[in-house]
């Protein structure tokens, strides 16, 4: 992937407006995204990965946990016809610390199966319907949701890390003018 001014781009070779829709989903995920969060939780002790303010929010280790699923069901499984079977509201219910080992490796396996799932995919296929537990979603939408999903997610996660460490990651820092 190449860079202008340290902000991650395409390769610029698509030759349609599916395959850099692809192609930027892709390094969004595996090259901008995951590398952030994997930081933040080689930054975090264990007790914050899993602290939660309260009971109605989301650790950061349960929103890695949701992470992985959501990828497996609306890529792994609707696009790429590999069964996975998730159990979504064990993600979030998830008390037992699972070590970050582990957590690391989960998302970077989800990220990677993803990865290339969407590498392998024909273009003509990004319209066609497929299903989604509830939804139906062609799967343009169904990469346009994990995409949104894993940055929302990420940004809950980034916060937490702030919160807990009292560190900036500085991911921007290339950015400013200071």
């Amino acid at each position: 992937m190449s860079t202008e001014d340290g902000v991650l781009t395409t390769t610029r070779t698509a030759r349609t407006e599916g395959q850099e829709f692809i192609e930027a989903s892709r390094v969004f995920l595996k090259d901008d995204f995951l590398p952030k969060l994997i930081y933040c939780l080689e930054h975090m002790s264990d007790e914050d990965i899993w602290w939660r303010p309260n009971e109605q929010s989301n650790s950061a280790g349960n929103l890695v946990l949701h992470l992985c699923g959501n990828m497996k069901q609306w890529i792994v499984e609707s696009i790429g016809g590999v069964r996975s079977m998730r159990d979504r509201d064990a993600e979030f219910a998830t008390r037992d610390p699972v070590p970050r080992i582990e957590l690391v490796a989960n998302i970077q396996s989800s990220v990677g199966e993803v990865d290339q799932i969407l590498a392998a995919l024909p273009e003509q296929r990004l319209l066609e319907h497929c299903d989604i537990q509830a939804y139906k979603a062609s799967a343009l939408q169904a990469i346009y949701h994990v995409v949104e999903h894993f940055s929302y997610h990420l940004g809950q996660i980034l916060y937490v890390y702030k919160l807990r460490t009292g560190a900036d990651p500085a991911f921007y820092r290339h950015l400013s003018n200071r």
